[in-house]
This record gives structure tokens, sequence and C-alpha cells, in this order.
């Protein structure tokens, strides 16, 4: 695996590659870094090119000044894939992931080849979910981050992988702690301010993927039925035994689900 490390505006930003054939982006969840697709990684990179930065303000990469929005983490996209020289690729996004997709498509959709929006959701937040990030936000900031991370826990892993696997809880649990509470507290507050992308939905016309786990109580069957709706041609399918980190949960059929989908659209081109 290459490591990398390049300057995105105000931002040292670290990506991973991994892998040879065409390239594939991806991206994971708050609070999280690429390690979230490690487990995945194994069924596509004989294949494929994998991409793996760490999204601002996680993992290795810097948070910047200001809160993370939505457009900075798009225009980071867009710089790794410049130094990356990808053109134009496949993008796969996980929960924030997803939000930004969302945004480098309203901004950069010629460099898009297909999305796999993952555990993700179009609406922007409610007020009363932007008052509970804004808070979140304070709280990490004057009690440190450990409490935060325990409390998402049973929010972000689906009830199985919380009863049986202990080391996949753990291993989310590592990857959230690479987080400071000042990274914690501007993504939390870019997340907040994110726009609606329900219209944006109507535009999309590359081939997509929505995934998500039929434990996912965060955004679930329901928002990925709403996506299926607004995108044309785009197909849904449910992993069963899974949370919000539904990849990270069941690899192996998340897996298998990107290579068939991706594999279809080799065959396509």
């Amino acid at each position: 695996m290459v490591l990398r490390q390049i300057k995105s505006d105000d931002a040292e930003i670290v990506y991973r590659a991994l892998g040879e054939g065409s390239p594939v982006i991806l991206l994971h969840p708050f609070p999280a870094n690429h390690e979230f697709w490690l487990p995945v990684a194994e069924a596509l990179s004989t294949r494929y090119r994998l991409i793996l930065p760490d999204m601002r303000g996680h993992g290795d990469s810097d948070v910047g000044d200001g809160p993370a929005t939505v457009e900075k983490h798009a225009a980071d996209i867009a710089r790794v894939m410049d130094h990356a020289e990808i053109g134009r690729a496949p993008l796969v996004g996980v929960s924030i992931g997803g939000y930004a997709l969302f945004e480098f498509w309203r901004r950069h959709r010629g460099r898009v080849a297909a999305l796999a929006l993952c555990n993700t959701k179009a609406p922007a937040d409610s007020g009363e979910a932007r008052a509970g990030r804004l808070q979140a936000a304070n709280d990490v900031m004057e009690r440190g981050t450990e409490p935060f991370f325990q409390s998402m826990i049973p929010r972000l892993l689906g009830k199985t992988t919380r009863e049986a696997r202990p080391d996949l809880v753990e291993g989310a649990l590592r990857m959230m702690r690479k987080m400071s509470p000042q990274d914690v507290a501007q993504v939390q507050r870019g997340m907040a301010t994110r726009p609606d992308s329900v219209d944006t939905l109507k535009t999309i016309n590359v081939p997509t993927l929505l995934v998500t786990g039929d434990e996912d109580i965060l955004t679930g069957v329901n928002e990925a039925e709403l996506m299926r709706q607004h995108i044309s041609g785009s197909q849904l399918r449910v992993i069963p035994k899974a949370g919000h980190y539904s990849p990270w949960e069941q690899p192996e059929e998340a897996g298998k689900l990107l290579r068939q989908f991706l594999e279809r659209l080799l065959e396509t081109k």
C-alpha cells in the first residue's frame, strides 16, 4: 500500500493507493478513516486500483481552519484524483462520504463514472439534528472525545455486530480515536451546514448503486429508498446483519456487491 500526502488549500490530506487496474475512489464514514475499507479492499484490489483517502479531519488528514464543509471535502477529493492522475472514476462513499459525493457531483460531475452511495442520505439535517451536532461539537471540546465515541457505537454498529463481533467494535473505536476533539468538532460543524441534496438526486445520470444495512438506525432502508426513487436506474441492496457501518461489519457481502457493480461497469464500457 502506497502512502501519499498532498496539500489541499489549508489542510494536508493523506491517501493510500493499493491494487492495480481501473481506479476506484473509496470514501469512509465519520468518525473513521481509510482503514474502514481495508477488509473490503481484499475483494477489490486484485482487479482495481483503490484510492483510499483519509477525509479532512479524519485519520492522518488535517482538519484545516474552520468547519470541514462538504465544499472542502469535494475540493479535497478533486485534488486527490489530480494527484493520483485520475480523470474520471467510480466513487464510493459511506455516510459523510456520501454527503461529500453529492457536492462533488454538483461541482465535478464530468469526473464521476459511477456512484455507490452507502449508508447515507440526501436530506439536510433537521433543525433538531443540526442542534445536536453543534452541541456534540461543543461537548467534545469540553469533555474530550471518548464519551462521544462510546455513545456513537450503538448508533453506528448494528446489534448483531455489537453482540457477536467485539473485535469490530474495538476496531471502530481504534479508528475513531485518531480524531482529536478539534477534528470531531469541526467535522460535525461542517456536516451541520451541508445543503439539502434531494433535488441533486434527480440530476444523477451515471450508474448508481445504493447500499444500506438492515440494522442501520441512522439512515437505513427508508433513506436508501428515497434515493432510489429519485435516481433514475439506480439499484438498491440491503446488507443483512449490518448497521450504519455495513461495509466494515459485513465486508464479504459489501465487497461482493461492489465487485459485481464495478464489473458490470467494465462490461458496458
